[in-house]
């Protein structure tokens, strides 16, 4: 074995772009929690594992040390034997855990002296978590954002979705959410990310796109579902240009039963989520939802929940925070078709119409 496998070299968070095979050491739990983009999860320690070292090393630091390193090799050889087994002589991975210390380490050597080229991440996942924070201080203000505007039910989403396809920068903060920012707003079945893992999905998207092209986004309140949106980039975004569909009432109601997460299955517990709005629509507005869920009659319900909740809500965001509710705000949109193919031609119709706003644009603050 030549020297030069003997020790794992050190790279810092700066250099990640040349390393994109990327293993997270740490538990599953951890890495649950957030983790790098792309990175796998190979833990020298399960979660069970790392709870009883801990415990043990306030008895004995010897002999958790001790157990430690026999399971940690139990699990690495476990690994060297399934998921690494197919790796060729040339794979250059880089290894990390939560501070860059004995668990990475441990990982890192070995597969050096086994001929691989393993690097491991100076300062590990807290040095890159220091990263992302730093960037989502900085990097919305390099760019230009064109904020969709629009009322619950417009089109918003399908219309950056379509963009998207149509080849124009976007950020999904929505999709990165995984929730469409209402009180009925979660994606079936599916859990929000946590704070930290929504903030690494914001700072790996923009880093991944052009300064000097717009960017589309649709416009958010501060918060997501339960997470909250980085103060400098809801800056950028309420200071971006705005572009607002119009869409009549019965479009925007077809739409919400076609993509939100309504229990058109289970109308008591729909009644159920609506409670928290008791107090601003008043409990016999409350009640008679309740019997339009019952009825299943979802078209009135749907449009009662816009027409004396949602819209009124978004109206007030709109004017205090988007330059669509100014007076000189921004450009205003009638949507008359929700079909696919009809956003198609409007995200056409959106991208020339950025496009010929360019010098506007890039004078905007």
């Amino acid at each position: 074995m030549s020297e030069r496998h003997a020790v794992a070299l050190r790279v810092s968070v700066d250099a990640l772009a040349a390393f994109p095979e990327r293993i997270d050491v740490r538990s599953p739990a951890e890495f649950a929690l957030d983790h790098l983009p792309g990175a796998v999860n190979l833990p020298v320690l399960d979660d069970e594992e790392r709870a009883r070292i801990g415990t043990l090393y306030v008895g004995s630091a010897f002999e958790a040390r001790r157990l430690g390193a026999a399971l940690v090799a139990r699990n690495i050889a476990a690994m060297l034997d399934g998921a690494l087994a197919d790796k060729s002589r040339e794979w250059q991975p880089l290894v990390y855990c939560w501070r860059g210390g004995q668990r990475s380490r441990a990982l890192a050597h070995v597969l050096n002296e086994v001929g691989w080229r393993a690097m491991q991440l100076d300062g590990g996942y807290r040095a890159y978590r220091r990263h992302v924070v730093g960037q989502l201080a900085t990097l919305p203000l390099r760019f230009r954002f064109v904020v969709l505007c629009g009322l619950t039910g417009s089109g918003k989403s399908r219309l950056l979705a379509a963009l998207a396809a149509a080849g124009a920068q976007t950020l999904d903060l929505e999709g990165m959410a995984r929730h469409r920012g209402s009180l009925l707003g979660e994606f079936p079945g599916v859990a929000q990310p946590s704070q930290k893992a929504f903030e690494t999905a914001i700072a790996a998207s923009l880093g991944a796109l052009d300064p000097g092209r717009v960017v589309f986004v649709e416009s958010e309140s501060k918060r997501i579902g339960k997470l909250q949106l980085p103060e400098t980039l809801l800056g950028g975004m309420r200071r971006g240009r705005s572009v607002t569909l119009v869409t009549a009432l019965s479009q925007r109601v077809a739409l919400i039963k076609e993509e939100y997460c309504l229990r058109v299955d289970d109308p008591v517990t729909l009644v159920q989520r609506l409670e928290p709005l008791a107090p601003l629509v008043g409990k016999a507005v409350l009640k008679r939802w309740e019997v339009f869920a019952a009825e299943k009659n979802w078209d009135a319900l749907i449009g009662e929940l816009l027409s004396l909740h949602y819209d009124p809500l978004y109206t007030r965001s709109l004017q205090r925070h988007f330059s669509a509710g100014s007076a000189s705000g921004g450009e205003a949109i009638d949507v008359t078709d929700i079909s696919a193919a009809a956003i198609a031609m409007l995200a056409a119709d959106v991208l020339a119409m950025s496009d010929a706003r360019a010098p506007l644009l890039a004078d905007s603050p």
